[in-house]
């Protein structure tokens, strides 16, 4: 019971995480149609901007400020180079934003060095939040969740119930009608990029004071956010929201559990032939975790190629 509890907590926490990253891609795609491969450079930029500003001003100031450069930094890099870029087609974006998704990794590392720095959350946050089973849970785990689902409250009313939102709408849908109303489409673009970034930071920066923040911390989450997207329905935020949650969970159990086919067999009496066979059949299904949200994304796209909630064509 206590496996399934904590495991439960770990997943929604693990996978509310993924949803603060992958708002920001699914929100820039589902508008500019842009698959942005430095999106996750973004979060590990996030990190790095809020340790070294709470360095020096303390912990909260950080984590305004974090979201707020990192959301500048994706207007500059939307105005003066996927702009130019956007009329030739998807490949040139890929191009530029894999291009400075390196360019990015190569900075952190020469400013802050090839090793983890050492950003924490504060002394005061650092306790317990209940228990269970004799098991402290951390509130800083749930301070994470917490931001998300504030995160995820805030942008679902601001596209779905101000005018901000409609403007936004309109420009996705139809730019050319928006633009002849008066709304400058290009400057839309822009602060979308800009939003979506500073979302990435955001998570950056609330993340990178539990999990660490190193140079790699870009790389290692960045391929599972694409994954979340894809399951979730490219430019859906629930969709996002959904597959973000699955995928957590799925990750979460799955790393505690000593399970694999032989051994499921053996409760029915019919494990000797899988024991025999060996191979795959014996593989413990923690040692495979790291598969899970592929074999979970290959399994949504042979049933729903558009993803779990995405708009068929």
């Amino acid at each position: 019971m206590e496996f399934a509890i904590i495991s439960t907590l770990n997943g929604v926490t693990y996978g509310l995480l993924l949803f603060m990253v992958s708002a920001g891609l699914t929100l820039i795609f589902g508008m500019m149609g842009v698959l942005n491969f430095a999106h996750a450079s973004f979060y590990m930029l996030g990190a790095y901007v809020a340790y070294a500003v709470s360095s020096i001003f303390g912990f909260w100031a950080g984590l305004i400020v974090a979201p707020i450069v990192v959301g500048l930094t994706g207007m500059v890099v939307e105005r003066y180079l996927l702009r130019r870029v956007h009329a030739h087609g998807h490949a040139h974006e890929l191009l530029l934003t894999f291009g400075l998704a390196m360019i990015i990794e190569e900075m952190i590392k020469l400013f802050f060095g090839d090793f983890p720095v050492n950003y924490q959350m504060p002394d005061y946050l650092r306790f317990s939040a209940f228990s269970v089973y004799g098991t402290d849970y951390p509130f800083f785990r749930l301070f994470i969740g917490a931001t998300a689902v504030v995160m995820f409250a805030l942008l679902w009313g601001l596209l779905t119930r101000t005018r901000t939102g409609i403007v936004v709408r309109a420009a996705e849908r139809l730019p050319s009608m928006a633009e002849a109303l008066g709304h400058n489409i290009p400057i839309v673009f822009m602060c979308v990029f800009g939003a979506g970034a500073a979302l990435a930071g955001l998570a950056g920066a609330v993340a990178g004071a539990f999990y660490p923040t190193n140079p790699n911390m870009g790389l290692e989450l960045g391929v599972i956010v694409f994954v979340v997207v894809v399951v979730g329905g490219l430019g859906s935020l629930k969709g996002s929201l959904l597959a973000s949650l699955i995928i957590g969970l799925f990750s979460s159990f799955a790393v505690g559990l000593d399970w694999s086919v032989a051994s499921i067999l053996d409760l029915v009496g019919l494990g000797g032939w899988a024991h025999s066979i060996g191979g795959l059949l014996t593989l413990e299904l923690s040692s495979v975790s790291a598969t899970i949200p592929f074999a979970l994304m290959l399994i949504v796209l042979l049933v729903r190629p558009a993803g779990l909630m995405g708009e068929r064509n």
